[in-house]
């Protein structure tokens, strides 16, 4: 049976303040709670956390707008209706992103209520009289989120304010933006609590499993370290992972796999089920949207296909002979069929789809009830860090099993040995690419090499000539200025 965290999503709504529009874009931030006397217990702290949680399952964040970074970074484009049918995340990809963008003001009002609920936990959580193992557990996750949401804002807006305890009427309520070392310092800060304070998954309850365990905690902190070139750090934490008894899953195509979540290869990842009741289109929907998002566009694939997120060729094309994740990855004229049904190129612009998010008919014969998780970090992820951060400390030979343990999966053969840095560098951020395609990992590769200068040149090599130094960070966006004579815009917009 599926499992999954929010499970106290009318306690949470209600104190939220969620309204159920329709238009998900216009709905305000949610930025005040009264917490005098709440939470009192253990439950109502665990209703607590559970509601840090539930920003991440929003179209803000990944039911949406982190895994059409993809379509940013060049994997593939909008596609949809055509037109203006996703004319922001076009914008975007295009580098013409101008500060009243709406996918941009989604990515920044994403995170704050996550924020905001998390610091209620670990500001009440100490004074509670309660299970030791159940308040230490919620304030690891508490400070995990806290990390998760900040580390979001900082890759995507660099300078952001700092907000650690609940705001109330009595604060300042317009906080300047801060300097994105002293984020990365609250960042790292709260990782290294959350891995004292979290169990490990092999420990959680099957009511509990995809909460966030200790091992998501060492994976997330070694992913901040990687970004800020900080390598023995990176091989110290992902060593730790690898002995907490991770493992990739045999078939590539299990990570998707709506009877596989939470399995042996998933460090953390967004939990999703059937919708229970509510609006497909707002935020307490609690279904998915990658199957119906993704879906060929008049396929009859999957419920929805709303045909979003078009591989282009040429990342086709990166696909080395043999490669089986490219059956699980994409659909294409000639692969394999479909749930039964054959895939033709006219479905698609480009002449292809994503295929790993797809749930066919014969499982969920709507389009508002996909209950397929969304995968945050996977356990690939972190071998090819530690082969990365490795090969960045000089240790190329030492990289090469681990770039080799992920490729062995994928069928192909192990990397070519002797390899000078810079083409092992080159070789495991291809790893990288074809392994977490359509992920939302592939944005925050290109702007942290060589300090966004390896994206860039990557971009303008695939025509993106737009993009420039500017376009590594998002605008501020301008109803946030106007809001806020405090915040400041970022260089060139």
């Amino acid at each position: 049976m599926k499992r999954y965290i929010p499970k106290f999503i009318p306690l949470v709504l209600l104190m939220l303040c969620i309204g159920c529009s329709k238009d998900y874009l216009d709905k305000q931030p949610l930025d005040t709670i009264n917490t005098e006397n709440y939470p009192a217990n253990a439950e109502e702290l665990v209703t607590v956390v559970n509601g840090a949680y539930q920003p991440l399952q929003w179209p803000k964040l990944y039911n949406l707008r982190m895994w059409t970074s993809d379509i940013m970074a060049g994997n593939s484009i909008v596609g949809a209706g055509g037109g203006t049918d996703g004319i922001e995340t076009q914008d975007m990809a295009n580098f013409v992103t101008s500060s009243d963008n709406a996918g941009v003001l989604d990515l920044w009002r994403g995170p704050w209520p996550g924020i905001l609920m998390a610091n209620i936990v670990l500001q009440t959580a100490p004074q509670l009289d309660i299970d030791e193992s159940i308040r230490d557990r919620s304030m690891g996750e508490a400070y995990f989120l806290r990390a998760h949401y900040y580390f979001i804002l900082a890759r995507y807006f660099g300078d952001v304010p700092l907000v650690t305890e609940p705001q109330s009427s009595d604060d300042d309520l317009f906080p300047p933006r801060d300097p994105v070392d002293q984020v990365y310092e609250l960042i790292i800060s709260d990782l290294n609590n959350a891995t004292e304070l979290l169990p490990e998954k092999s420990s959680y309850a099957a009511a509990d499993l995809g909460r966030v365990p200790r091992g998501a905690a060492l994976g997330m902190l070694a992913k901040v370290h990687l970004t800020l070139g900080n390598y023995q750090q990176v091989v110290d934490l992902t060593t730790q992972v690898e002995a907490l008894g991770y493992d990739l899953n045999g078939n590539y195509a299990d990570n998707f796999n709506i009877n596989n979540e939470n399995g042996v290869e998933s460090l953390f990842e967004i939990q999703y089920a059937s919708d229970g009741g509510y609006s497909f289109w707002s935020n307490e929907n609690q279904a998915s949207w990658t199957s119906p998002f993704m879906g060929p566009r008049g396929s009859n694939f999957v419920g929805g296909a709303f045909g979003w997120n078009q591989p282009t060729q040429e990342f086709f094309n990166a696909y080395e002979e043999n490669d089986l994740r490219k059956d699980a990855t994409v659909l294409y004229e000639g692969g394999p069929d479909f749930d039964g049904k054959a895939y033709t190129s006219s479905y698609s612009l480009t002449g292809y789809n994503t295929r790993k998010f797809l749930v066919p008919l014969s499982e969920v014969a709507t389009y508002d009830n996909s209950p397929l998780n969304f995968p945050v970090l996977r356990y690939a992820d972190v071998l090819l860090m530690k082969a990365e951060a490795l090969n960045e400390l000089g240790r190329t030979s030492e990289a090469e099993d681990y770039i080799n343990m992920v490729r062995d999966r994928a069928g192909l053969e192990d990397i070519q040995t002797g390899l000078s840095q810079e083409d092992f560098r080159e070789a495991v951020l291809h790893e990288r690419r074809m392994e977490l395609a359509f992920e939302g990992q592939r944005w925050f590769d290109l702007i942290r090499v060589e300090n966004g200068q390896y994206g860039l040149d990557f971009l303008h090599s695939i025509g993106k000539n737009n993009a420039a130094q500017k376009h590594l960070l998002f605008p501020i966006p301008q109803i946030e200025l106007d809001r806020n004579p405090n915040l400041t815009q970022n260089p060139g917009y």
